[in-house]
């Protein structure tokens, strides 16, 4: 089969990993892959490096009204003769769904990786309605935010859940032991991942005299007004920012403890990589973060917001080493049983493939 891989974010993100990784995989069952995407991304920069056939396509939110920007995307397509198209974002799936419509697609999937409701606006109801033949979301979280304005918009059954998978095989790392624990935690610096929240509960634990370290791994644009706030706060001592991590694994490696303080999730990797290296979890009880932290078992789950609780969950994890070690060692059997890249990609092979 020939598929088409449509994601034009600029940034690195989940959604890219998952779109490289399983172009990939499909182009290693022996299908004809292609990744499109903007000029300077990062995805197409590692596709290139992959000797992944790419184009670049560069489009922003509004491009869909862009008579002369859908032609060639049609035109594109109706060349290539793709029998399967993925697409990734909101602005990706306003101009590539209807191309693809038009050039004759017979498979165009909507791949939903945030539990954000739909908005039941008319172009929704087009572009669900008359457009996609499928939506592959990567949690059950995200697939009812699908159908939460809205639960006629698609139908129920046509909405897969498979969840991301990663490569169970554990990194070679090496041991780091911390004279002092670290807590940390790795994603880009941007309104959705809660940074600011993680310093406000950074700041509860040094009232308290909690003796730890905090890691901030990531970069975006939240990064100056995130330094400020550690200068406020006076968190100077407490708090690092190691920028744009290249491998996740040797980051995480560094750690004790593994902290998620997201305002929402389609499905966070991060948590995954973390119980790969089996370090104990704390997440807010939101989005999908349930479906990967159970509480008491792999982690805590935190209640929104509740900074106090939150600070609460880490303290206990940072003067009770064997618990940390109880619970990073579950989450590693879970990973391995639920998140496996192996078998979750049979799962979508199957699922993108099938007539």
């Amino acid at each position: 089969m020939k598929i088409c891989f449509f994601n034009c974010a600029h940034v690195w993100g989940g959604g890219e990993k998952w779109h490289l990784d399983h172009a990939l995989a499909f182009r290693q069952e022996g299908h004809e892959t292609v990744i499109v995407s903007n000029k300077n991304s990062e995805l197409l920069k590692r596709a290139c490096a992959s000797d992944i056939r790419t184009k670049n396509y560069s489009i922003s939110n509004l491009s869909f009204l862009n008579p002369f920007k859908i032609y060639s995307l049609y035109s594109f397509f109706k060349k290539e003769k793709f029998d399967v198209i993925v697409m990734n974002f909101s602005k990706d799936l306003k101009i590539a769904a209807p191309a693809a419509k038009l050039a004759g697609i017979p498979k165009i999937v909507y791949r939903r990786g945030s539990a954000i409701p739909i908005k039941n606006s008319f172009l929704n109801r087009f572009l669900f309605g008359k457009c996609l033949t499928d939506v592959l979301a990567n949690s059950e979280a995200t697939k009812n935010t699908v159908l939460e304005n809205n639960p006629d918009l698609f139908p129920r059954e046509k909405i897969k859940v498979i969840y991301n998978g990663i490569n169970t095989h554990v990194p070679e790392t090496g041991k780091v032991e911390n004279k002092i624990p670290v807590v940390g935690t790795l994603g880009r610096l941007v309104p959705q991942k809660g940074m600011d929240i993680l310093l406000d509960i950074t700041s509860i634990l040094k009232k308290r005299q909690v003796a730890c370290k905090i890691k901030i791994g990531g970069d975006g644009v939240l990064m100056k007004e995130l330094q400020e706030k550690v200068k406020e706060k006076d968190l100077s001592g407490y708090v690092d920012f190691a920028g744009f991590i290249d491998n996740p694994y040797q980051f995480i490696n560094q750690l004790d403890i593994f902290v998620l303080t997201s305002r929402w999730e389609g499905f966070g990797y991060v948590l995954a990589e973390a119980m790969l290296l089996k370090k104990p979890l704390v997440a807010f009880d939101i989005s999908s973060n349930p479906e990967l932290v159970f509480d008491k078992v792999n982690g805590a789950l935190i209640p929104f917001e509740d900074k106090e609780a939150f600070a609460d969950a880490i303290q206990e994890l940072i003067v009770q080493p064997s618990r940390r070690e109880e619970l990073g060692n579950n989450g590693f059997n879970i990973v391995q049983e639920k998140f496996s890249f192996e078998k979750n990609k049979k799962l979508v092979i199957e699922y993108l493939t099938a007539k």
